[in-house]
């Protein structure tokens, strides 16, 4: 089932992309077959390619077209040489470049024509359809034996629809083909697989929006362990620029239904969620759980959500029924076992992963702390991951919440976790030259935080010797357990 995260943030630095990545393949253990097809393989050649984005770019002097491109993989890794970008200039491509299309704001892949190759689905939120403007469209550029080549057009927005700013891809229906999800600011809309090569869908569903809700945020995976996967939704909730609710739509036999239901917590009332989500198998049950990142804080619901000091993490465990939000966990950098000290503006939970890294069946969770102070070096970013264990992340303690969730008691005198940012190296990673190498036991003391920091320039900015590293945040997307987003990203694969 699908896995989803991170963020936001525009720039992406292609070189970076590249560099993040150059891992020796040889030294990566094979990803496991998924059900939905090949995830990032385009070319179809066994090795894992890179796909990359920057909506922001300009194209032909157009400022904000966008692009997309791929970098692909060989037995030594990503190859420079290799790299290729498109535009909707490029040939095949839908569309023609024109000031903020965005083209990029969002990738995500599956074999949708289920040709052995994987296909790159691009949303393009600024997109002028017609006369419309920012209707927002939806594209995919098609994989084969020589890689990404030509496209088409599988989704467009009405006027300010804003269509393609979230993707999720799943099998909603459990027909074994991928169905992708295409959102806007207050549209849903879902396609069954599988696909022509003109873009047509088997069928086609707009989930209304009944409420008004405004999107946030989307994610796939199976919520309540039927064998189909589920749709889980941020929106914001009401008229409060900072109320937020968490909406799960299940699949069926025929695809996602046209509702949508909010997730509740032990109050009765609405879980309060964030501006990012993700979903994965944190506590390895049969059910996919939900990681919900909020970076907004100093706002009114602050006075009821204290823990939103600095952003916050809420983890809702997966069930039969679906997420449980009475069963519900948040924390913040205050919370035990957590390094750092909440600040205002740290936008922790700015980005969201779920992955196994250690291979021990468990789900780390990966929070971005992109305005993380870093010494002398203001807001220069910073990663923290949570190990997953049978009763969610680790180092939690249930306590009841004003949010109607369980949170950890206040901090007190507690020992903090150490922090590679603080030495440049922290005692507790394996000196490897190669981190995704590393025994399951060598990696095993890695907890509960993996972060580093860096800058073009800076002398902290840790190497491909460390673990997965966010810098700038930029858009990628990958094999295996991916780590991807709408508009940031940070590392290539979850190895384990």
């Amino acid at each position: 089932m699908t896995s989803r995260a991170l963020g936001t943030g525009v720039v992406l630095a292609v070189t970076l992309a590249a560099a993040v990545v150059a891992l020796p393949a040889a030294a990566l253990p094979a990803p496991a077959p998924d059900p939905h097809g090949p995830r990032a393989d385009f070319n179809g050649d066994g090795y894992p390619d890179l796909a990359f984005a920057a909506p922001g770019a300009t194209v032909k002097g157009f400022k904000g077209a966008g692009y997309v491109g791929v970098a692909y993989g060989s037995r030594n890794g990503i190859k420079d040489s290799a790299k290729r970008v498109f535009t909707q200039a490029s040939a095949g491509v839908p569309g023609t470049p024109e000031a903020g299309d965005a083209f990029g704001g969002a990738v995500t892949s599956a074999d949708l024509d289920q040709d052995g190759y994987a296909d790159l689905v691009v949303g393009s939120p600024g997109e002028k359809i017609g006369t419309a403007a920012a209707g927002g469209g939806v594209t995919v550029l098609w994989g084969g034996p020589g890689g990404l080549a030509g496209g088409a057009t599988l989704l467009t927005g009405e006027e300010y629809a804003g269509l393609g700013r979230w993707l999720a891809v799943g099998d909603f229906d459990g027909d074994g083909t991928p169905d992708v999800v295409g959102a806007g600011h207050m549209a849903l809309h879902a396609l069954s697989g599988p696909f022509t090569r003109d873009g047509v869908a088997a069928a086609a569903t707009e989930i209304p929006n009944a409420d008004d809700w405004r999107n946030l945020d989307v994610a796939a995976g199976d919520l309540n362990g039927d064998g189909r996967d589920d749709l889980a939704v941020v929106a914001n909730d009401g008229d409060e620029y900072d109320a937020r609710r968490i909406m799960t739509g299940f699949g069926g036999p025929a695809g996602l239904g046209p509702d949508l239901t909010a997730v509740k917590g032990k109050n009765g009332y609405n879980l309060q969620g964030g501006e990012h989500i993700a979903v994965g198998n944190v506590n390895n049950d049969r059910y996919a759980d939900l990681a919900v990142g909020r970076a907004v804080d100093g706002y009114d619901s602050d006075l009821d959500l204290p823990l939103a000091k600095g952003g916050m993490l809420t983890y809702v465990p997966g069930g039969a029924s679906g997420p449980q939000g009475t069963r519900a966990l948040v924390l913040n950098q205050d919370s035990p076992g957590v390094p750092g000290v909440a600040e205002h503006s740290d936008n922790f939970g700015a980005s969201v992963a779920i992955g196994d890294t250690d291979g021990d069946g468990y789900g780390e969770i990966a929070v971005g702390v992109p305005g993380e102070d870093q010494g002398t070096v203001a807001s220069a970013g910073g990663l923290v991951v949570l190990p997953g264990t049978a009763a969610g992340p680790t180092g939690l303690t249930r306590t009841r919440a004003p949010c109607g969730c369980s949170r950890p008691p206040p901090p007190a005198s507690r020992p903090r976790a150490r922090s590679a940012s603080a030495t440049g190296r922290s005692a507790r990673w394996p000196r490897r030259r190669n981190w995704a190498a590393a025994s399951t036991a060598d990696r095993a003391p890695l907890q509960p935080l993996i972060r580093a920091t860096g800058r073009p320039g800076d002398s902290r900015q840790p190497s491909v010797n460390r673990p997965p590293f966010v810098r700038q945040w930029p858009r990628l997307l990958t094999s295996g357990g991916e780590v991807r987003s709408r508009t940031r990203a940070f590392v290539t694969r979850w190895a384990p």
